[in-house]
């Protein structure tokens, strides 16, 4: 959970226990106005949370490394020094998202420029190549929801939306009362994701140019673009209930009935202790409702 420069990971040890760690990330670039800019600052929104979500993920992974492990990463801290974790996020960071623009915009590109040998409206071809982008993404989600520790993940990821929705709702966060709440949200990053992918197609249909290697290149330098606007989206998304808002908001909400689980009881209280450690979600109900939370 983060709360502006805060963020706190709860992790469920072995042993039953709830570890807690709380520390400060401030994002890249976050001090320079440029990061602030509308249209731009979903760049680097993209950029942190890729950075926040490796950080976390190695951390909670941390708590179940085997022994052989421990001595790996020991020989490596020796090997590259006391900045052995930030080149590690680095290059983990790097070829996810390289993996991520192989997958979602450059095998979608070549597969239609292949059926372009078959199909010569340009329109046409632009339409089959977002539709197997999109195919592409939601069948990637599908395929690793089959595997036991995303299913799991994706419970967890659903006790996150249900504590945020339960406060927002204006009830104490209980694990009752987060059971009961909904697991989807929009501001999600799976919907914000889904975003990209579909403003890309919308891009990338406008787009007519017949070199292939310009075409693929204005390809690769849009992705900012299209990041940026997906961002400003999802954000609008986040602050009004209007009906042409819950419309666009519609695919991701839907989406997220794949990439959130409903969690256990167990799960919930993990999820209540990350919130806590980062966020008073009392005097937010006072504030926000009017009302003591012990007086519910």
């Amino acid at each position: 959970m983060k709360n502006k420069d805060q963020y706190a990971v709860a992790v469920r040890k072995p042993d039953g226990e709830i570890d807690v760690q709380v520390e400060e990330y401030k994002g890249v670039c976050s001090e320079k106005r440029i990061a602030q800019w509308p249209f731009v600052r979903g760049i680097f929104a993209l950029i942190n949370s890729l950075i926040l979500g490796m950080r976390v993920t190695m951390h909670s992974a941390s708590f179940y490394e085997e022994e052989t492990d421990k001595k790996e990463e020991g020989r490596l801290e020796k090997a590259l020094g006391s900045r052995a974790d930030d080149i590690m996020m680095g290059l983990t960071v790097t070829l996810s998202v390289i993996i991520a623009v192989a997958l979602f915009m450059l095998l979608p590109f070549f597969l239609s420029d292949f059926l372009g040998k078959y199909i010569r409206n340009a329109s046409l071809i632009a339409i089959v190549e977002g539709l197997l982008r999109i195919l592409i993404f939601v069948g990637y989600i599908v395929a690793i929801s089959l595997m036991k520790d995303i299913r799991r993940l994706y419970m967890y990821h659903g006790a996150e939306h249900k504590c945020i929705n339960c406060i927002e709702r204006g009830r104490p966060l209980t694990v009752k009362n987060v059971m009961r709440s909904p697991r989807q949200h929009k501001r999600c990053g799976t919907s914000f994701l889904l975003f990209v992918v579909l403003v890309s197609v919308l891009v990338f249909f406008f787009i007519r140019v017949d070199n292939m290697i310009v075409k693929l290149v204005i390809r690769l330098l849009l992705i900012p673009v299209i990041a940026g606007i997906s961002y400003e989206i999802i954000r609008l998304a986040g602050k009004s209930d209007h009906i042409l808002i819950r419309i666009i908001s519609a695919p991701g909400m839907w989406l997220q009935g794949l990439t959130t689980k409903e969690p256990d009881e167990e799960m919930v209280k993990v999820a209540i202790a990350s919130v806590e450690a980062v966020f008073d979600w009392k005097t937010y109900l006072q504030e926000q409702f009017g009302y003591e939370a012990e007086d519910l």
